[in-house]
């Protein structure tokens, strides 16, 4: 039990500590890969001309860098329970290979759909550029599908844990269709709160984080009946706020 403990441990320290070096590199934004370069074409508007200098500005090379960074930076918490779960029932010489293959599974589902929304994200900006109105919009779309059963329905399937072959390919083949079902469910759950950061001409840093916040706090409540549901699903928030009344009392018992 210890063992296991101690395992469970390591693994979320691991993972938050790779996520907080993936975060140190978004916020440092190194080539300005996390902002939508805009071309000043404004005779021409939204023409080809324009969408050909806009992409020469911001190659989909690193657009896709930019979000590939964002969706490890951001997601990387929220798989701590299902690797904890790999690595509970593999063998040892295979649960840290099982977890990575779970985790590229994860990551190529997001990176599909990141170049889709790369290509929205450039198409909005060539059509208004350093622009609010676009990010308005996908936050009113994300506020409702906030509380919508359809997003439920995918929180829910997030805790679903398929059974693991314990050998070859069969083994690598599981790991990599858990990471991808859980990362098509959590496309479901989250695609609005993802694009909305990446939308705002100001401010995505902190939004990306209070998006974050959101995402890992929702993704550690319990399943629930799929229903229009008016909750804010801050779990995390509450998690923190106990922990911080408990170490308060103890260092003041301690005075």
């Amino acid at each position: 039990m210890k063992t296991s403990k101690r395992i469970s441990y390591s693994i979320s320290i691991t993972i938050l500590a790779v996520s907080a070096v993936f975060w140190i590199i978004l916020l440092f934004n190194p080539g300005g890969i996390m902002t939508v370069k805009h071309c000043h074409m404004t005779l021409q508007g939204a023409s080809k001309a324009s969408l050909q200098m806009m992409l020469k500005m911001n190659p989909v090379s690193d657009l896709m860098m930019g979000w590939t960074l964002m969706v490890l930076a951001m997601m990387l918490p929220k798989l701590i329970a299902p690797v904890q779960y790999i690595y509970g029932r593999s063998f040892k010489n295979r649960r840290f290979w099982s977890a990575l293959l779970f985790i590229f599974g994860y990551t190529a589902v997001w990176i599909v759909v990141g170049f889709f929304m790369n290509a929205l994200i450039v198409g909005l900006n060539l059509v208004m550029p350093n622009s609010f109105i676009p990010a308005i919009g996908v936050g009113i779309i994300a506020a409702i599908w906030q509380f919508s059963p359809v997003k439920q329905r995918c929180l829910n399937r997030g805790h679903d844990h398929i059974p693991l072959a314990a050998f070859g390919p069969e083994a690598n083949r599981d790991a990599v269709m858990f990471g991808m079902m859980h990362g098509i469910w959590c496309v479901g759950a989250g695609w609005a709160l993802m694009l909305f950061p990446m939308l705002l001409p100001a401010g995505h840093n902190l939004a990306m984080i209070v998006v974050t916040f959101i995402m890992i706090s929702e993704h550690m409540e319990h399943p629930r009946f799929p229903r229009w549901h008016f909750s804010f699903r801050l779990k995390l928030l509450h998690i923190i706020i106990a922990r911080t009344r408990t170490n308060l009392k103890t260092a003041l018992n301690l005075n």
